[in-house]
């Protein structure tokens, strides 16, 4: 296995062992070593045979795998939910995507071949309810990681995602992975031009956006091709932009989502 595993810290309570688990991936794929934050139910280690959902959380660009936890408290969410929680590093400027241009950025080899394997190998993972959603590129970035195997999710969702990366065709780091803002490139890679990958896999998405976010129309327009090829999607249109109150608000209704498949399961 390509990564170490230490345990960031463990306490004792009166009902449980609560833990939080910080991962570290040599760089094979990517630039730099990645560290991934993993946050388990409470009563992992209670019942030892129990499997448990997974739900990979993806944060915006320019921040860390540390940014979720400054917007919920993701321990909480673990123990509510029930789902083991995974935060990964998109290393602030990744996008969740295989660059072209630059050879060390290949985070989708980074995501399906090291840290999707040793999530499924060290947790008890319930193999079919496996769910992936973020916030702005990661909202990007899930559903494309989903369009491209989807064989492995049961579903994924996006909040105020920059489903189209035209939109940011002047961000530096956008730039620095595909190029200076080639529309044909830039439509390559992104997800609104791809709806059809996610046509065929008829699994369910959820996804949301702000009528503040630059991203609105984006995501509106991604509705309609959405509902145009019949993707089990559901769209939900609030007020509010990209900032840590809307993010509380959307990531609770995603959770809530994801939460009643599994149990209609």
């Amino acid at each position: 296995m390509k990564s170490l595993i230490i345990t960031l810290g463990m306490c004792l309570t009166s009902l449980s062992l609560l833990a939080q688990e910080q991962l570290y991936f040599n760089p094979l794929y990517v630039p730099f070593t990645d560290t991934t934050l993993v946050y388990i139910p409470r009563d992992y280690s209670i019942i030892s045979d129990k499997k448990y959902p997974v739900m990979f959380l993806l944060h915006g660009c320019g921040a860390t795998y540390r940014q979720w936890n400054t917007i919920i408290n993701v321990q909480k969410y673990a123990d509510a939910y029930g789902f083991i929680i995974v935060c990964p590093d998109g290393l602030k400027d990744s996008w969740y995507i295989n660059s072209p241009r630059k050879k060390m950025s290949k985070f989708e080899d980074f995501f399906f071949k090291d840290l999707y394997p040793t999530i499924k190998k060290k947790y008890r993972v319930e193999e079919e309810q496996i769910f992936i959603t973020g916030i702005c590129s990661g909202g990007h970035g899930a559903l494309n990681l989903f369009s491209k195997r989807p064989e492995l999710f049961r579903a994924a969702g996006s909040s105020g995602g920059v489903l189209d990366l035209s939109v940011e065709s002047a961000n530096a780091s956008l730039q620095s992975i595909l190029g200076s803002g080639e529309l044909e490139v830039l439509r390559k890679f992104s997800i609104i031009y791809n709806v059809g990958k996610l046509a065929a896999s008829q699994k369910e998405i959820i996804f949301d956006c702000g009528t503040e976010d630059i991203n609105y129309e984006a995501n509106n327009d991604f509705r309609r091709r959405c509902d145009e090829l019949k993707v089990k999607a559901t769209y939900i249109s609030q007020p509010g932009k990209n900032e840590k109150s809307y993010w509380q608000r959307a990531i609770k209704v995603q959770f809530d989502f994801f939460k009643r498949i599994v149990r209609d399961t």
